[in-house]
């Protein structure tokens, strides 16, 4: 079949067992060195922005204040489409899974957000990228789009072969009606029995809406200082709360 053999062609690219298994400190470090560019980028994003699309503005005006405050809320916009996306998805697939650190195939949703992509939750990660981009370097910015495509689509590899073995037909069948990453404008298959799980969804991605708070909060402040404190919230609400319902499930 068609897919076995992209499956084949693609065996060197598809993320590995550890890769899996770690995704969330991976995706992490990429944001950790993405920040760290800056070390050897001295122009922000929104400096280089600037300078490209509003070359009269000048450094230290109300205008460029206006224009950083600007272009960080449409930041924190990209941040909540993405915690919007991702809380949309797990509603369906249920917190437990989504951050398990173990792999599951045993079966196949194709519900809410899963009709018209089949991996909404990998494709969140690109306007969170997009969002949380802005407040780095130049090429801090590029690095966080770059890295974060590059991981998801090994990651979607890996979970493809596992329910190519697991799914069957049943899944290639899937496969040939839903896009797998861009999502059409339309749902592609029927709506099946899944009830969406929304308390659930909303606490266990309340982490991705934190960093979206935060971000806004930088831009009324301007203060590099605040996301030192405020994104830091969203890591122990990642923690505090999956944890506790993966306890719960237990």
């Amino acid at each position: 079949m068609q897919l076995t053999a992209a499956a084949a062609t693609n065996a060197t690219v598809r993320a590995g067992r550890f890769e899996f298994e770690k995704r969330f400190w991976i995706i992490s470090t990429i944001y950790l060195v993405g920040f760290l560019l800056s070390a050897f980028d001295d122009t922000s994003f929104i400096v280089a922005l600037r300078h490209w699309i509003a070359s009269s503005i000048t450094r230290g005006s109300w205008d460029a204040a206006a224009f950083a405050r600007i272009v960080i809320a449409t930041g924190a916009l990209f941040v909540f489409l993405s915690a919007a996306l991702r809380t949309w998805g797990t509603a369906y697939l249920r917190t437990e899974v989504v951050h398990d650190s173990a792999q599951h195939s045993e079966a196949l949703v194709a519900d809410g957000p899963f009709r018209y992509t089949r991996n909404p939750l990998y494709l969140a990660n690109l306007p969170m990228a997009v969002g949380i981009g802005v407040l780095a370097s130049r090429s801090g910015f590029v690095f966080l789009l770059l890295a974060n495509w590059i991981f998801v689509y090994r990651l979607i590899l890996r979970e493809e072969e596992s329910l190519l073995k697991t799914q069957g037909e049943l899944y290639r069948v899937y496969c040939r009606a839903v896009p797998r990453f861009w999502p059409s404008l339309r749902p592609r298959v029927a709506a099946g029995n899944h009830r969406p799980q929304w308390g659930q969804a909303f606490a266990g991605e309340s982490f991705v809406w934190v960093f979206g708070a935060a971000e806004l909060l930088v831009g009324m402040t301007l203060r590099p200082l605040t996301a030192l404190i405020a994104f830091p919230l969203g890591f122990v609400a990642h923690f505090v709360i999956t944890r506790r319902i993966q306890k719960r499930i237990k």
